[in-house]
């Protein structure tokens, strides 16, 4: 709730201008320069970059556009499902098949209502050879049960692993809790699927009695953020704590995180969730913070454009707003910068472009898209 509370607060703020567009920003280890890249953008959320440098964005009232390299918004692309945009849903996360080349198939994932309620929705698409539309647009996994009570703590980042299998975040959903233990339950999990939504063979439950195969990992609260290291392969997860607790963890088939057993933050009354923030047999973040930073998209960096932010990790952080440069070492954190918390801009995910800038989408109602370039 006061997670709520103070975005709605920052929403009715005068939208936060840049201090000087073009201005030069130093940093730790690079200058950048900052100018807005892309506007009319209505609560962007995911963006995927395609093979020719556009970007294919959405916006999470339920529209999915284009933007083109000048910075160039489309109209919205035709085809795309019904959501359930309220309060934390709608559209959210965009990701290109590995053979987008050939294929041009994308996959996307949404609240959606269904019989019994909503649930976080996983679906496969084609984008259409003009880019206009969408095509054979086919829902592929449902994160059951649907719940009737709440439209928050959806997850839903979409990331491929090494092994060229889809994963799929989902959050808790806000209600009962404990869903992010159940093994039947597909709420607060990492799910691991073929392009066909297919559970894996070798999936860490797969066989199990009373546990449903498409489950990779469990005990997550709100994952909001998914990105594969280029460096060791493992897959890298973020996750909103309540008042305080917000954590970075590495994903390990058939771990256990945690929530609601374990965490680092207590509820937004200030009472106590649990008395332990480690337990035997669930694994620990790598790092956690508190006060919170509600840490939504991220994005390794290998890109000569910027050698000092060489094997740096980029977190978009939406309250307090700004983005987050960590600096890795294997698959460990040695490091942390925090850049543009100044500015009061809700980051909701960042991506590195072809040219090595980074773009970072805004959480705002007229919603940007901002580059930072070498300065």
């Amino acid at each position: 709730m006061i997670k709520r509370i103070l975005a709605l607060a920052l929403a009715a703020l005068p939208l936060p201008a840049l201090a000087q567009e073009g201005e030069v920003v130093r940093s730790e280890r690079a200058n950048f320069r900052l100018t807005t890249f892309a506007t009319g953008l209505e609560r962007p959320w995911g963006a995927a970059l395609l093979p020719d440098g556009r970007l294919l964005v959405t916006e999470r009232p339920g529209r999915m556009r284009l933007v083109g390299r000048d910075g160039a918004v489309s109209r919205p692309l035709s085809g795309v499902p019904q959501v359930e945009a309220a309060s934390q849903g709608g559209l959210l996360d965009v990701a290109l098949s590995p053979d987008f080349d050939r294929s041009r198939e994308i996959f996307f994932c949404s609240a959606t209502l269904v019989q019994g309620g909503a649930l976080t929705r996983l679906t496969r698409a084609r984008l259409a050879a003009d880019g206009a539309g969408l095509e054979a647009v086919t829902p592929i996994l449902d994160a059951t049960p649907a719940q009737n009570s709440g439209r928050q703590h959806y997850g839903c980042r979409i990331a491929f692993g090494a092994d060229g299998r889809l994963y799929l975040s989902t959050g808790d959903r806000n209600v009962d809790r404990m869903r992010s233990q159940r093994l039947d339950d597909l709420a607060g999990k990492v799910l691991r699927v073929d392009r066909e939504g297919r559970p894996q063979a070798d999936n860490p439950f797969a066989g199990q009695p009373g546990a449903r195969a498409e489950v990779f990992s469990h005990g997550h609260r709100n994952p909001q953020g998914m990105a594969r290291n280029p460096w060791t392969g493992s897959l890298w997860l973020v996750e909103h704590g309540p008042r305080g607790g917000d954590e970075l963890n590495i994903l390990r088939p058939g771990a256990n995180y945690g929530w609601p057993v374990v965490t680092h933050g207590v509820n937004y009354s200030g009472t106590t969730i649990s008395e332990q923030s480690s337990a035997p047999g669930m694994v620990d973040p790598i790092r956690v913070w508190t006060p919170v930073i509600s840490p939504a998209g991220l994005a390794f960096y290998d890109n000569p454009a910027f050698p000092g932010w060489q094997r740096s990790l980029f977190v978009a952080a939406l309250n307090s707003p700004g983005l987050v440069r960590l600096t890795t070492d294997g698959d460990e954190v040695t490091g942390e910068e925090r850049l543009l918390f100044d500015r009061r801009i809700r980051m909701r995910d960042v991506l590195v472009a072809q040219d090595g800038a980074l773009l970072v989408l805004t959480d705002e109602a007229e919603g940007r898209i901002l580059r930072l370039a070498p300065g």
